[in-house]
């Protein structure tokens, strides 16, 4: 099947949020996403982008996409954090997902990031698989912390 990677565009987020909800229902969270598109649009293309992502398109029609930001460690220096990489179900299986991540790393090594990072989840076998092909190590020994809206302002009220 054939392909092409490229730098999303402030009209494919309509489509990356599709992906996005595809996304969550395949993690079991069908009603977690709260990211609209026009927040996508805001977001991602506005005066001072908070992500960059690429889309892949096969017969006009987007069909995955990675999702990624900047963030800095303070042990390694500039990194970046790849926060989904998403191919539709129907494309599984084709390569789209290596072409995805390969235009990430190329991105990240222009950049002259230190690591990539991301996560998935435990039970995510053909994931774990597939990014451990791809020289990735899965820190099986951290855990993911997160304060979410709500903890946020409970924490504010409690100081």
């Amino acid at each position: 099947m054939k392909y092409t990677i490229r730098n999303a565009k402030a009209e494919d987020m309509k489509d990356c949020h599709g992906l996005i909800k595809e996304l969550a229902r395949f993690e079991k969270e069908d009603n977690a996403v709260e990211v609209t598109v026009d927040d996508l649009i805001r977001d991602g293309f506005g005066d001072r982008p908070l992500f960059h992502c690429f889309v892949a398109e096969s017969d006009s029609k987007i069909v995955g996409m990675a999702l990624l930001y900047n963030r800095y460690s303070t042990w390694k220096g500039p990194i970046i954090h790849l926060e989904d990489l998403v191919v539709s179900e129907t494309m599984r299986g084709t390569g789209l997902g290596t072409a995805l991540l390969d235009e990430v790393v190329k991105y990240g090594a222009n950049l002259r990031v230190k690591r990539i990072n991301w996560e998935v989840l435990d039970w995510n076998d053909p994931a774990i698989n597939f990014y451990e092909k791809k020289g990735a190590k899965v820190l099986r020994d951290w855990d993911v912390v997160h304060l979410d809206e709500k903890g946020i302002q409970n924490y504010i009220q409690n100081l």
